[in-house]
């Protein structure tokens, strides 16, 4: 089995920061992507960024040079700093591990960008 604990959410004041966590346990291939995705009400999930084993990364238009995407292989964890934080990143963020065709999901955490 395959389990993915996020944490950091929260709520922040527009151009505030916050690093959401997520580490992944159980059955763990060294060849995987893993990823941060959110959801706004009333709109689909969306890649917000992404990063393989490799370090190779991929981030969404509208994140890009806010965010950073990190991860740390020995431990199985995965990172999102978030910079200069928007109102329109208010969302569900949930962490992915994508490995042999398949799809691992956290249960998902709340951040909360107030103007």
């Amino acid at each position: 089995q395959v389990q993915l604990v996020e944490s950091g959410g929260g709520l922040v004041q527009a151009g505030g920061s916050l690093r959401l966590s997520c580490a992944a346990s159980g059955s763990i291939f060294s060849l995987n992507v893993m990823a941060w995705y959110r959801q706004a009400p009333g709109k689909q999930r969306e890649l917000v960024a992404s990063i393989t084993d490799g370090l190779s990364t991929n981030y969404a238009d509208s994140v890009k040079g806010r965010f950073a995407i990190s991860r740390d292989n020995a431990k199985n964890t995965v990172y999102l700093q978030m910079n200069g934080l928007k109102p329109e990143d208010t969302a569900v963020y949930y962490c992915d591990l994508y490995q042999w065709g398949v799809d691992y999901w956290g249960s998902g955490l709340l951040v909360t960008v107030s103007s």
